[in-house]
């Protein structure tokens, strides 16, 4: 079985708190992706208690975003909808990466039941990168992707980046200049 992970799509980094025009143009392509994906979904959800703001990332980090419960914290309503109705899992996760995305990948691995693992999402240069390596550390034969056409960083420069150094890590790229 093929895996889309969807990383943090919420209202906060689309066109929220630390939304970018980036992120929102490249919103289209990614739900054309997720559409048409044939296999399993999985979603994440970037998640911070309501004291964000005495935290080691509001510290470094001090906009309050993705705070549970507010509409900034939602999956874009086009994928909150897909993901009801493809009965998708989804993480919330207090910090970059998710251990709990990963355990889950792992049991499908070892029982057999995973091909393949793509991510997508947002930003590239943070949650995207770290989940993508995560994976890739704890299964290094599976094929990990990343379609950088459905991505977004937080600036067009980290976006680069990160997407660099996922290619030195050996996650395979696609999207428009790959495949």
């Amino acid at each position: 079985m093929k895996v889309l992970v969807v990383i943090d799509m919420q209202n906060d980094f689309v066109d929220g708190a630390l939304g970018t025009k980036e992120a929102a143009a490249m919103v289209p392509h990614l739900l054309e992706k997720v559409k048409a994906f044939d296999g399993d979904l999985i979603f994440t959800k970037d998640t911070h208690p309501q004291n964000y703001s005495e935290t080691q990332e509001g510290h470094l980090l001090p906009v309050a975003h993705c705070i549970k419960g507010t509409k900034g914290w939602e999956l874009i309503p086009e994928l909150a909808k897909i993901a009801a109705e493809r009965h998708a899992p989804i993480f919330e996760k207090p910090t970059f990466g998710s251990v709990d995305l990963v355990k889950e990948l792992k049991k499908r691995y070892d029982a057999g039941q995973l091909e393949s693992v793509e991510f997508v999402g947002l930003c590239t240069d943070i949650c995207v990168i770290s989940n993508a390596l995560l994976t890739k550390a704890e299964m290094p034969e599976l094929p990990i992707y990343c379609d950088e056409s459905c991505c977004a960083g937080v600036s067009v420069e980290k976006h680069q980046a990160a997407i660099e150094v996922m290619k030195s890590c050996q996650v395979i790229m696609k999207g428009d200049n790959h495949e």
